[in-house]
């Protein structure tokens, strides 16, 4: 089965032109499916019945995995299912039709305005590494960008007159996507005072650069939000896909247009967009419940 496995990827890699980081999250999520297969003596991937996919995903529950990464890998497995059945290497493809129960779904996480504020402030103007970090802050909140979108910016995909980020996501789509005042002084300050002190190399083009003049990594940048969020007093789990998350719910809550914010988000169906809209209706009820005189 891994063989298939290989033939899979292969297929993502050059004809459907996912990026490295996508291919790799398949990789490893199938990985972890085929070893629990070959737990279950499972000999040959036509020995795959749905039942066995239900037990792998009731697996996943068991050891607290997040609902999402239990979505997450059926989508991977579906995904490698539909293809074994398209090249005829599989039978029947037990996982068509097939989703998660909706007790697994959970709404994405996202922090207030006041919280955001207070992760902005945080960083330390006075030095470099704090002035790289409130540039980078402030372009992610203000663009809803993925994380690897983020560090993967090149000084190319940086339009500062017109106020604008290009960048390449998912399924290596291109979008454009505008970028507030904030955002827009702070990444000077950093292109003036930082970023030409670190730079070395004049063939080096991330716009987010280390000290020893490397791009900025999505480890690192994790690293650095969760140390910003615990001195901004923020209790919560954070990630760099936390401030997407609240990019996209506090848009919606000033009644931006949903098309907008998936045309933003770099969203291929609007279905996934409209999760958000759960969110904002989960907030008016808060305040409903906390000022209706008959609640």
């Amino acid at each position: 089965m891994n063989g298939l496995l290989d033939q899979f990827l292969d297929h993502l890699h050059l004809e459907k032109g996912l990026t490295p980081n996508t291919g790799e999250a398949y990789r490893r999520d199938l990985e972890h499916f085929l070893g629990w297969l070959q737990q279950q003596r499972i000999q040959g991937i036509n020995d795959v019945t749905r039942r066995h996919v239900m037990d792998y995903l009731m697996a996943l529950r068991d050891l607290d995995r997040a609902p999402a990464t239990i979505a997450r890998h059926l989508v991977a497995i579906r995904v490698f299912f539909r293809f074994l059945h398209q090249e005829g290497l599989l039978s029947t493809n037990v996982t068509d039709a097939m989703d998660a129960p909706r007790l697994w779904k959970e709404l994405p996480d996202s922090l207030s305005p006041a919280e955001i504020e207070a992760l902005l402030a945080t960083p330390d103007l006075k030095r470099p590494q704090g002035l790289r970090d409130k540039a980078m802050l402030e372009l992610l909140y203000s663009t809803g960008l993925r994380v690897s979108e983020l560090v993967g910016l090149t000084l190319d995909d940086l339009h500062p007159d017109e106020q604008y980020v290009r960048c390449i996501g998912k399924g290596r789509k291109e979008r454009v996507i505008p970028y507030g005042a904030s955002a827009r002084v702070h990444i000077q300050r950093y292109l003036d005072e930082v970023r030409p002190r670190w730079n070395k190399r004049p063939e080096q083009r991330h716009l987010f650069l280390t000290r020893r003049d490397e791009p900025m990594s999505r480890k690192t940048f994790w690293a650095l939000i969760k140390r910003y969020a615990a001195r901004a007093g923020i209790r919560t789990g954070i990630s760099p896909h936390t401030i997407r998350h609240s990019f996209a719910t506090h848009l919606l809550a000033n009644e931006a247009p949903l098309r907008a914010i998936q045309e933003m988000l770099g969203h291929a169906d609007i279905a996934t967009t409209q999760i958000y809209t759960h969110v904002d209706s989960r907030r008016l009820k808060s305040v409903h419940k906390q000022f209706h005189p008959r609640a």
